[in-house]
């Protein structure tokens, strides 16, 4: 076989730089957008970002008191001014590279409110000065029980073996290790008792919070419930029968069994559930450090003379131009090709981000257009959507669709929702119609908060009361849809 060269021509489709940038925007989130330009911003000196994140931060001198000066002064961020058209000659940026991003709508002015307002406020004749009050620092699990040893136990063996106990703890307060391993890893030439051990322990245990130092969730309700103040001693002592021998089927609601086993009547076991249920399960758990997570909406739907309105969120829009001062540098060198590259990237950032909150604004718009229902009514209204339906409103594609849609938030009357949410499976209806899936979920929930807590519907019940307001759903439909609800099973959702 000879081999030989051959010339052919052809057309591809290419992602190009500008391209693959866009699309990349598009499916960011918008605290990884924000990252994403902070880091585009620090490469990038032809780009400058007009407002500052930092603007209403409290700023502190020196000796604690509140910086008054403008922020805006100090970094040289100033607001852009408009645009002359008299000097068309100048070529630092194009018209559309130095337009700033921003929401077409108009929107509500803020509060007239700052720090000053407050530094110079009327103050009380218990302040001292103006500075402003830190915040205490957070205490941990073992800060707090190592205090109450220190009050407590002034020998330092004692200390010793009850430190070496806070040590053993989890974050929900129970003891991971048991006394037998606790012995074994210490150095026989300490010479440590088992009995010891036992003491450090009856120690930690009657620290605050009540329940700490458990080796097990029975034992940790056990020391939270000898410790309840003003209890009548028939009602402790079920409840302690019940935590120590029968937590199992107290957890199973199996409340017949429960009264046959412990020779007791309807009042008696609800007394002793009423105290079982004010325990904290998890006594280490008001100490943990967790930060709660906080979603930042894209758009805003509110409720207006005309009908839903629907405006993107000047908050979250970072306001973009190209540098004036390195505009004029490359105008002076035009002969620098590092600066013309960066320049080019600049504009195309600005244009993609602009297009990128248009194209969030476009969807949000037609999905608002097309679940009129879910926002006078609520979910229960919520009619079935898929992204092709949107996509072929829109002219664009489903991937387009589905990268706007994914980690974008809407803020409407009845809540923040994801834009995914308002997407959803259909179940068909008796009369030929569909009924969306977040609609179904919505009227089970309002079927299980309306039950009898004493006779809850099972999911044969439910699914037999759908059918009778058309809706044609299976059992194990309804038992995946309650599960996704985060509802328990009916036996456990039963109470005396």
């Amino acid at each position: 076989m000879k081999q030989s060269l051959q010339l052919r021509t052809s057309q591809h489709l290419a992602l190009t730089p500008q391209l693959q940038q866009s699309i990349r925007l598009l499916q960011l989130s918008t605290l990884e957008l924000h990252q994403e330009l902070e880091t585009l911003l620090t490469d990038n000196p032809m780009l400058e970002r007009v407002d500052d994140p930092l603007d209403h931060a409290v700023r502190l001198l020196a000796d604690g008191a509140i910086n008054t000066s403008s922020t805006s002064a100090d970094a040289g961020m100033e607001a852009p001014a408009a645009r002359d058209d008299s000097d068309k000659s100048a070529e630092p940026a194009p018209a559309d590279a130095e337009t700033v991003i921003s929401n077409d709508s108009t929107t509500s002015s803020e509060e007239d409110w700052g720090f000053d307002d407050v530094q110079h406020g009327s103050k009380s004749g218990d302040d001292e000065d103006g500075r402003p009050q830190l915040g205490a620092a957070h205490i941990t699990l073992r800060e707090h029980l190592l205090e109450q040893m220190r009050l407590n136990l002034r020998e330092p063996r004692d200390r010793a073996l009850v430190e070496l106990m806070i040590d053993a703890l989890d974050n929900n307060g129970y003891l991971t290790e048991t006394l037998d391993e606790i012995h074994a890893s210490l150095p026989l030439e300490l010479y440590v008792e088992p009995e010891e051990l036992a003491f450090a322990l009856n120690m930690l245990q009657s620290f605050d919070p009540a329940g700490v130092g458990a080796r097990s969730p029975s034992e940790c309700l056990a020391l939270q419930i000898r410790r309840m103040p003003k209890v009548a001693f028939v009602t402790r002592r079920l409840a302690l029968q019940i935590v120590e021998t029968q937590l199992a089927l107290f957890a199973q609601r199996d409340f017949t069994k429960l009264k046959k086993i412990l020779d007791c009547d309807d009042e008696d076991l609800r007394d002793a559930q009423t105290i079982i249920r004010l325990c904290q399960p998890r006594p280490g758990i008001a100490f943990a450090a967790d930060e709660s997570d906080y979603v930042v909406p894209d758009v805003i739907v509110r409720k207006s003379d005309n009908g839903w309105q629907v405006m993107l969120n000047q908050d979250v829009m970072p306001r973009l131009r190209v540098s004036s001062m390195y505009a004029n540098i490359m105008k002076q060198n035009r002969g620098e090709a590092g600066l013309g590259t960066q320049l080019q990237e600049a504009r195309w950032l600005i244009k993609n981000m602009r297009q990128r909150f248009e194209t969030i604004l476009r969807v949000a718009q037609a999905i608002v257009e097309r679940q009129r229902n879910f926002f006078t009514h609520g979910a229960v209204a919520m009619r079935p959507l898929v992204l092709r339906e949107i996509a072929d409103t829109l002219g664009l594609h489903e991937s387009t669709i589905s990268r706007v849609t994914t980690q974008k938030y809407m803020l409407t009357p009845h809540g923040m929702f994801e834009l995914k949410y308002f997407f959803g499976s259909h179940v068909a209806t008796e009369t030929g119609g569909e009924a969306s899936s977040t609609a179904i979920r919505a009227l089970i929930k309002q079927l299980i908060g309306a039950e009898d807590q004493k006779s809850p519907l099972s999911d044969s019940k439910i699914a037999d009361m759908l059918g009778e307001q058309g809706m044609v759903i299976a059992r194990r439909t309804v038992a995946k849809y309650r599960e996704a609800l985060k509802i328990p099973p009916v036996s456990l959702r039963k109470s005396l």
